[in-house]
């Protein structure tokens, strides 16, 4: 019988003990044998935020397919548990079998969000694992980080042996094999690495070195060996059909943040938003098909207890069988009585239809993302949403019955004026404006129009084509808050518009992570060491301790942030490949400064690069 790691009276002692217990439905329980491989992944964050990500899910549904290896799952403790582990001394544990992370042959760390690379010096630190990857031996780990943060490692660079670049799927058989010859060959771990490097989409941090200017620019970045590639190609799946998908996902005990199934439909995006990273990080556009969507949906369904499902993907209104999948959900969950949730898409007519006849549909809002409050800064962008089509679709929706709208917008948007901020209260008052003009007094039953406005700062991204655009301070964010909240005050219809925005400070750091290099790793260790952990709750961040951190090590955060980038400045994750080239971002910074709108993958290729990998549902001549 499993025995777990901590004992009843610690499990009576924390906040939601199911956490750690492990033990869920279609979680994987495996007898292992003499060198078969012992993975755990790990989501550096709590449990119900870690249990919500279809990577992970992915992952651990491939590695455990394969016969010689066991993956198991870790998420940070939460803070109470984290002081009774430190107390106790009590080491961090996975929760299928409750062994020692520090036990496994690798520790897979998911880089989702900047704001939570403290918390993987959590885990390597309960783990009993050397935080500087230099320091360790075949005692420990091999520590391997993935994920969209990994297109930009150098900030943690130190933390990690190894990172994927790219979709996960394709390459850790191979890093798996060349792991299990090299230790019954009897190499040094140096040895691995060095094997590793060649491994397509891995990167070794180790085996690279950086050079400054004095300015604090990068003047090199180059392989310490000749036979480590001087760069890193991202990989991909070219074939969405055929990669390992779960449909036996695991079922948490505790309510997750995303109780749902999730079906994901298809990988990248064709509206080409110059801040967005996604879009360019997961060209070229690939869809799974119909039959294999159906089949899915099918067997999800059967194989969990959950009463809804979502479709994933980052616009999912482009999915090409897009209206037949929806049909054919909306009669099999019909019957289950499950729900459907419907993100990422566009508000037409038939996008309404489909709504009308979904489950639960008038307990929602419906969401616009105009991200800039007038049509020259959506131009900037190239965001390819009017105000026309705004208020085209809102009329739609309120001629359907609905009077919820929520609305997204960016603050600090580059070449952003005070115009742009008030046209933020002035479209939300436009919108006000149709639903009264569009439902008459005596069709509205007591309902009124609410309009949620809802503001985040801008932070310039790798890999977009904002990456050369300087931040703005946090005194800029605030006062940008405050006319954006005077100028929804100014409005006729200002009582049915509410006004919501972000934090200032954690906008300042991640914007600092985002483009950070090799330099930051002395910060995150130091802040860490100090108590910084879970900085992604509002609550754990302690901004005055970053500060005084950055301060104490000498390095300015205006550095990272407002400072103005030139064309040619060689970038800390210049040396990845992700198939988009800087050439092409390069070209669409200057349409920005521009106002010049570029055109969709569908009606026109840009020739952006990603057709290299010889697929794309809208690359000239792939297939």
């Amino acid at each position: 019988m499993r025995k777990l790691a901590l004992s009843d009276e610690i499990l009576m002692q924390i906040e939601k003990s199911a956490r750690y217990i492990g033990g869920e439905k279609n979680s994987v329980m495996k007898e292992i044998h003499p060198n078969d491989v012992r993975f755990v992944m790990c989501f550096p964050d709590l449990y119900e935020i870690g249990m919500s990500h279809l990577g992970i899910q992915i992952l651990y549904d491939m590695l455990n397919s394969y016969e010689d290896t066991w993956c198991e799952r870790v998420y940070s403790p939460g803070e109470d548990l984290h002081r009774i582990m430190k107390e106790k001394d009590i080491p961090l544990f996975a929760l299928e079998s409750q062994d020692p992370v520090k036990d496994f042959d690798f520790l897979g760390i998911t880089l989702q969000y900047e704001m939570c690379y403290t918390n993987i010096l959590q885990i390597l630190d309960l783990s009993k694992i050397p935080f500087q990857s230099n320091e360790r031996t075949w005692d420990d780990p091999i520590v391997i980080g993935g994920g969209p943060c990994a297109y930009n490692p150098e900030p943690i660079a130190d933390f990690f042996d190894l990172f994927y670049i790219g979709e996960g799927e394709t390459q850790y058989r191979a890093l798996l094999d060349l792991y299990k010859n090299d230790r019954a060959a009897g190499l040094k771990r140096e040895e691995f690495l060095r094997h590793a490097a060649r491994v397509p989409g891995i990167y070794v941090p180790s085996l690279y070195e950086v050079s400054y200017k004095e300015d604090g620019t990068i003047s090199s970045f180059q392989p310490r060996f000749e036979d480590v590639p001087k760069t890193v190609k991202k990989e991909i799946v070219k074939n969405l059909d055929d990669c390992p998908y779960p449909t036996k996902p695991v079922i948490p005990f505790i309510k997750s943040t995303q109780d749902r199934l999730v079906l994901e439909i298809m990988r990248g995006c064709i509206r080409g938003c110059r801040f967005c990273q996604a879009g360019q990080l997961y060209r070229p556009i690939r869809e799974r098909s119909l039959d294999t969507l159906k089949a899915y949906a099918k067997q999800l369904i059967e194989n969990t207890g959950h009463e809804e499902i979502c479709l994933s993907s980052l616009s999912s209104s482009d999915y090409s069988d897009l209206q037949e999948l929806l049909l054919f959900l909306i009669d099999e969950c019909d019957e289950r009585k499950v729900n459907i949730s419907l993100p990422s898409l566009r508000i037409d007519q038939f996008s309404l239809d489909v709504m009308n006849k979904v489950q639960d549909v008038k307990k929602t809002s419906l969401t616009f993302a105009p991200e800039a409050g007038t049509q020259r800064l959506r131009n900037v962008i190239n965001k390819g949403l009017t105000e026309e089509d705004i208020l085209n679709g809102s009329k739609m929706a309120f001629e359907g019955g609905w009077n919820k709208v929520k609305l997204y917008f960016m603050l600090g948007l580059p070449t952003e004026t005070i115009e742009d901020i008030k046209g933020i209260g002035k479209l939300c008052n436009e919108i006000c404006k149709v639903y009264f003009d569009t439902v008459p007094k005596e069709k509205r039953n007591g309902q009124k129009i609410q309009i949620t406005a809802s503001t985040s700062f801008f932070i310039p991204k790798p890999f977009t084509a904002l990456q050369w655009a300087s931040m703005n301070t946090e005194e800029e964010f605030r006062e940008k808050a405050y006319q954006t909240r005077l100028g929804i005050m100014d409005m006729l219809n200002q009582r049915s518009i509410k006004y919501n925005w972000h934090d200032t400070d954690v906008s300042v750091l991640e914007g600092i992570f985002a483009r950070g290099d090799r330099k930051l790793s002395s910060v995150i260790q130091r802040a860490y060491e100090k108590g910084c952990m879970f900085d992604a709750w509002n609550e754990s961040f302690h901004y005055d301790v970053w500060k005084e951190t950055f301060a104490e090590l000498g390095l300015s955060m205006d550095f990272y942030t407002t400072r103005k980038r030139e064309d040619d400045e060689i970038f800390p994750w210049d040396f990845i490949d992700i198939g988009v080239s800087k050439a092409f971002l390069l070209r669409e910074w200057h349409n920005a400064l521009s106002e010049k709108v570029s055109p969709n993958c569908r009606d026109k290729c840009q020739g952006c690069g990603a057709a290299s990998y010889g697929v794309g549902f809208y690359c000239p001549g792939t297939k």
